[in-house]
């Protein structure tokens, strides 16, 4: 890896022409985010049809690309409309079937997933929901819960004409001299269920009992519906109610402040923490007492399976090294002038790995770096709640850049979240396309010319910014295009905006 940065060292000099010209023009923009009503509604400017990058020249790609992140994104009349709701829509009844609990696992993010399918699991089954209970998670060491990450009043009241939410299940009694509550019958639910299996197994056993437990419940409940209104309310959840509290609000705000008074900044989520690498098994660039830890956090964590390093590697599973993040970077155009901002946890293997990325741009900054100390003591950012301002800082960024992205994960959930807050622009490295390019360069059969063309041409696709079909694997909570839009003329007529405009 050191040799790919000694033969790297030179800037890109075609992809982006130069980082100022964007600053220039991302200056004009306005912001259109208000970081205590997460859930507005954005007007985008009305652009051009959103032409294919995959049959054009290197040329043409690289004008292309830049003329793109240069200029406002092409939204053909989209905006964002989950809040809205059909009118159809009642309000959730004042006697329900029953409470659901839910016991959500996971990282903050497959957690906030796992919440939109609790609300969507509740209005189903016309069930009262108790505010669903996070995982004190092994890797995070988080025990947080629900009130400690997010604004629990605000979650109940932007939901009150979808379902009825209360914090805890009701008192029933006096037992022993000690308040007794409704025991929950524990249900399994089935990987990606149906909303069938809801409507039939899951509410006669509420209606039974009173209560039930969906525990686990990750990934439990179907992503494609055909519901345009199930979808909505998914979105409605996640981009409207789902708002984190007032002082992670806060500190982000302060952040990105700090950010923007320095010109634009593009924000990539380094995707290179213990619990990732072990569970990918990408294992052999570290040393033998490394690939010791991982073997043993895999053992411990995940299922028992054989994983080879190079085959993983080169059908795009191992996440980018920050090596090989700066390489890209380069190659693309930016120079050590950029402004990043670095959201991750801790780097497995430490500044060994770091190094080779800061040499290419030393202006990097997390938010340990640009929030004072007191600052972040004052919310113990080290669990869940430092992923939360993470995820803020993104959110705003002028360009986002994951470097793995997967279900339920943080960049899989932040790339949706900036679609639909404004169609923001976003670049997903094509690991796959990548791997055979970086592992010549290590064979020092490419020499550094070759090696960019290369790079740009792997990612001559990888911009993601305006309307776009979902294609399997991506998800809905990456792309919610076209369910949570809308538009004043769209040829289905529940796509098309209440109103006027």
């Amino acid at each position: 890896m050191k040799g790919l940065t000694r033969r790297q060292t030179g800037p890109g000099v075609v992809f982006l022409l130069c980082v100022v010209s964007m600053v220039s023009h991302m200056r004009q923009e306005k912001l259109k985010f208000t970081f205590m009503n997460l859930g507005s509604s954005f007007e985008v400017g009305h652009g051009n049809e959103h032409n294919s990058l995959t049959h054009l020249t290197y040329q043409e790609t690289t004008q292309l690309v830049a003329d793109r992140l240069r200029s406002s994104t092409p939204s053909l009349g989209w905006r964002s409309s989950a809040a809205s709701r059909n009118p159809e829509w009642s309000p959730p009844p004042e006697r329900t079937n029953g409470y659901l609990l839910v016991r959500c696992n996971g990282g903050l993010n497959q957690q906030r997933g796992a919440i939109c399918n609790a609300v969507l699991a509740a209005r189903i089954m016309n069930a009262t929901l108790v505010l669903p209970a996070l995982d004190t998670n092994s890797f995070w060491h988080d025990k947080s819960g629900f009130s400690g990450i997010y604004d629990v009043r605000h979650f109940i009241t932007s939901l009150a004409n979808d379902v009825k939410v209360v914090t805890t299940l009701p008192l029933v009694g006096v037992v022993y001299k000690q308040h007794r509550r409704i025991k929950p019958f524990q249900l399994r639910p089935p990987r990606n269920a149906l909303p069938n299996w809801y409507e039939t197994v899951a509410l006669a056993k509420m209606k039974e009992h009173g209560a039930i437990l969906l525990s686990p419940f990750s990934h439990r409940l179907a992503e494609e519906l055909d519901n345009l209104d199930y979808q909505r309310l998914r979105c409605r959840v996640n981009y409207h109610a789902l708002r984190f509290r007032e002082d992670v609000m806060s500190l982000s705000s302060k952040i990105v402040a700090r950010l923007r008074a320095e010109g634009q900044f593009l924000a990539i989520h380094l995707r290179f923490e213990m619990d990732m690498l072990a569970f990918a098994g990408c294992t052999d660039i570290f040393t033998v007492a490394e690939q010791a830890m991982l073997v043993k956090y895999r053992m411990e964590n995940f299922a028992e399976k054989t994983l080879h390093y190079t085959d993983r590697r080169l059908i795009g599973k191992c996440p980018l090294t920050p090596e090989e993040v700066g390489l890209i970077l380069r190659a693309l155009g930016y120079d050590n002038s950029t402004h990043i901002y670095i959201a991750a946890g801790d780097i497995f293997g430490g500044e060994r790995f770091m190094d080779p990325l800061r040499k290419f741009f030393p202006r990097l900054k997390t938010r340990k770096t640009v929030a004072t100390a007191d600052e972040l003591n004052r919310i113990s950012t080290e669990g869940l709640l430092g992923p939360a301002v993470d995820y803020m800082v993104c959110l705003l960024s002028d360009i986002f850049m994951p470097t793995f992205e997967g279900p339920s994960n943080f960049a899989n959930n932040l790339l949706g979240h900036r679609l639909y807050n404004g169609f923001h622009k976003s670049i997903i490295p094509d690991r796959r396309a990548l791997a055979p390019i970086f592992m010549k360069m290590e064979e020092g059969s490419l020499d550094q010319g070759e090696f960019k063309e290369r790079v740009k041409a792997a990612m001559r696709t990888t911009l993601v910014a305006g309307p776009h079909t979902r294609v399997e694997p991506e998800s809905f909570y990456t792309n919610p295009w076209p369910e949570c839009f809308c538009k004043p003329h769209a040829a289905r007529k529940s796509y098309q905006c209440p109103g006027p405009i």
